[in-house]
């Protein structure tokens, strides 16, 4: 017998709580190991090791701050502690650790969690899209600006850090004052930080820290998140036609992950199980996607083959699907 819409909805439900010992462990084997190789990072310095090193243990380092900011993610979706309370303490904690405000990222993070595939309501957190149509009648330069802004030197090496260091200093637009105050407490406490600083280590020292940190996490959570909703096959669809399970389950991938980045990202591989119920808390979400019939039809998205969207660019929508600008052009020269 086939499962209906109302089993579905029952199986995801049973998830959709949070756990607080679960929580607390994540923040005990998250918080302590960033922490600890932080100081790892500074005592290299300090004494004068070659850079190099530091530059290693950042690596692991920054990848627990891309845990912390799914941390920082389910609080935001008041999926990781029951209390509210306590997902906006810990949503202010590491959203500070992260170079990010807590109210107004979340407020931008649910419109696009309301938006996703839908093509009449782009723009809000989510990765700049056109369809053919629109990059053909768009003006010469947003075309040009539009082909910068997609090209994987610029959205990966460059975005990620001017997005966490420079853009998240300001509101976003559309916020109120709750979203604009975020903004303004979590820049006066990275202020204090560096004002602590001058007085302790150094400011430059924390920079040859910090910096490093933030922008591998950056790179590395930007890359999830494009990925997560620009494979070939991804959906679209105009709003008046979208469907809100096709847009979770065919909108956002399946990245199958190696078992230790799986950990490190805290499950967002699972990204459309996350969109079908965010208050599914990241350490539920695998277990929900087993408990869920059918899920063998979803197409994973491997590691390896997901560096292959790096050469997708506009959505098309004759054919429902992303493609390149190259296959853009064979297009046009066979007048298609």
């Amino acid at each position: 017998m086939e499962p209906t819409q109302q089993d579905w909805k029952q199986i995801i439900a049973s998830y959709a709580s949070p756990d607080t010992k679960k929580a607390i462990i994540q923040i005990f084997n998250t918080f302590i190991p960033y922490l600890a190789l932080w100081g790892a990072m500074l005592w290299l310095v300090m004494n004068g090791f070659p850079y190099w090193i530091t530059l290693l243990v950042a690596i692991p380092a920054a990848l627990l701050l891309v845990r912390i900011f799914i941390i920082f993610h389910d609080c935001g979706h008041r999926s990781f502690f029951r209390s509210m309370t306590a997902n906006r303490i810990m949503g202010y904690v590491s959203g500070i650790l992260t170079f990010t405000p807590f109210e107004d990222w979340t407020r931008a993070h649910a419109v696009h969690h309301g938006s996703a595939g839908d093509l009449d309501r782009r723009g809000v957190g989510d990765i700049w899209t056109l369809t053919v149509n629109e990059y053909l009648s768009a003006p010469w330069w947003k075309r040009a600006l539009y082909r910068i802004f997609r090209n994987p030197f610029f959205l990966l090496l460059i975005a990620p850090g001017f997005l966490f260091l420079v853009i998240q200093r300001w509101p976003t637009r559309g916020g109120g004052p709750k979203e604009r105050r975020s903004v303004w407490i979590t820049n006066a406490v990275i202020a204090l930080i560096l004002v602590g600083a001058h007085f302790t280590i150094g400011v430059g020292t924390f920079f040859l820290i910090q910096l490093p940190l933030i922008l591998i996490a950056a790179t590395s959570g930007l890359w999830l998140f494009y990925v997560q909703h620009q494979f070939e096959d991804v959906y679209w669809a105009r709003h008046a036609e979208r469907d809100p399970i096709k847009a979770a389950l065919e909108g956002s991938s399946f990245y199958k992950l190696p078992r230790v980045l799986q950990w490190l990202s805290g499950n967002i591989g699972f990204h459309h199980i996350h969109h079908l119920n965010s208050r599914i808390p990241n350490h539920r979400l695998e277990a929900c996607w087993k408990s869920l019939p059918n899920m063998e039809n979803i197409r994973q998205l491997t590691f390896f083959k997901s560096f292959r969207t790096l050469r997708l660019r506009l959505w098309n929508e004759a054919t429902q699907r992303m493609i390149s600008f190259g296959e853009l052009r064979r297009l046009r020269r066979l007048g298609i």
